[in-house]
């Protein structure tokens, strides 16, 4: 309860937040439907928006109808425009350089992490094997502190996998 000027004002609902807007760009359908509920068991409320591949992830991008999204999950190896050609894309525009954009790949090669880390990608996340170590990750992306060091990431923090993550992580 909260006093207003005399009066008491009774707190009907806990105040809401709104739902992360959340893009992934993945070619792979499995893939997509497995993220999909990985990000409904993290119980974070979100709005998905799938593409296909990095040109519809730039289109979307760039529609004037479509708000910004508050965080990109970006797989590499896509056809008609790959990850890291949608990621310089993305961190050369202006409108859209600021939202976090996170690598989520198969690919563990160093040079893919270097180039991406060198292209302003904010995290590299290797694709876990195991749908609990997915819904793991996830929790522990939208824990992190978005301001500052991660929108600047340091090279030894950038790269992510389930060898790195533990359930105390995300408690």
């Amino acid at each position: 309860m909260e006093i207003n000027n005399g009066n008491v004002k009774k707190d009907l609902e806990p105040e809401k937040k709104d739902p992360v807007k959340v893009v992934l760009a993945d070619d792979d359908k499995d893939d997509q439907e497995v993220f999909q509920d990985a990000l409904t068991e993290t119980k974070i409320p979100a709005d998905l928006t799938m593409v296909d591949n990095g040109k519809e992830l730039i289109n979307h991008l760039k529609d004037p109808t479509e708000p910004n999204p508050d965080i990109i999950f970006l797989d590499i190896n896509m056809p008609v425009k790959n990850g890291k050609e949608a990621l310089a894309e993305i961190k050369s525009d202006e409108k859209l350089k600021a939202i976090p954009t996170v690598m989520l790949t198969t690919s563990d090669n160093a040079k893919d992490v270097d180039d991406t880390f060198n292209a302003g990608a904010n995290l590299y996340v290797r694709k876990p094997f195991s749908f609990r170590n997915l819904i793991l990750i996830l929790k522990k992306i939208f824990m992190l502190k978005w301001a500052g060091t991660l929108l600047k990431p340091l090279r030894k923090t950038f790269f992510m996998s389930e060898k790195n993550i533990s359930e105390e992580d995300v408690q």
